[in-house]
């Protein structure tokens, strides 16, 4: 993924547009500096997302799809709190409370985590500000064997995609829903906020690179404070 970003990074440094060649992958893999096998599969990615398309004996060329360009996408995966940054907040997060439980305790759980009723599971909650305000409430729910044990409760206010790396466990990608909810009210009074508005309600399940489901959320994002992007094709 670091190589396809690397290529998209070259593509637009060197201002191609739709339809253009690419540089063969010779040149492609000394000027991004990987091996071959990596560029090539950094180009699969590509073509996956239609950005780029192949013509046998020709080579590889921008795809009209690469020009549907938006700002902060939602089919881009990242953390909440990098997203954040880049959004220009300045976050900061406060652990509400971790508790240890079986995944038999939430049936969403279980069939986002594809999982038996007693394996036990950690759910954190989360709170994510700028300057005291509220941005983004989260539960989240993990394995309890896919994080390293005995970590102290501040530990998680750093990135749970970082911990699940500790146990080689790191999410690359998910599916999610959304849409507008009122925020609940025991959330409410639990961070402190009584206005009476929509907030956008995301349900997401985390895959590793291979597929296997690691973490399932349901993230409350202000909904007067945050907005999303996406181009359809």
């Amino acid at each position: 993924m670091q190589a396809r970003d690397a290529v998209v990074e070259l593509i637009s440094r060197e201002g191609l547009k739709v339809g253009d060649k690419l540089p063969s992958e010779a040149e492609l893999t000394i000027r991004v500096g990987v091996s071959r096998p990596t560029l090539r599969e950094a180009l699969r990615l590509l073509e996956q997302q239609g950005l780029v398309r192949t013509e046998h004996g020709r080579g590889r060329f921008l795809s009209a799809a690469s020009a549907l360009t938006v700002t902060r996408p939602i089919t881009t995966y990242e953390s909440n709190t990098q997203m954040l940054e880049e959004l220009g907040y300045r976050p900061s997060t406060t652990v509400l409370s971790v508790r240890a439980a079986t995944a038999g305790e939430d049936a969403a759980v279980m069939a986002a985590l594809q999982c038996p009723a007693d394996l036990p599971i950690l759910f954190i909650e989360r709170l994510r500000t700028d300057g005291g305000s509220p941005l983004i409430y989260s539960l989240e729910a993990v394995p309890r064997s896919f994080l390293p044990q005995d970590l102290p409760h501040d530990r998680f206010a750093s990135s749970l995609n970082d911990l699940l790396a500790l146990q080689y466990h790191r999410p690359r990608m998910s599916t999610a829903s959304i849409s507008a909810v009122m925020l609940p009210a025991p959330v409410g009074r639990a961070i402190g906020w009584t206005r009476r508005d929509p907030w956008l309600l995301i349900t997401e399940t985390c895959f590793t690179e291979d597929g296997a489901p690691v973490l399932y959320a349901r993230l409350y994002h202000r909904g007067d404070a945050l907005s999303y992007n996406f181009s359809r094709r």
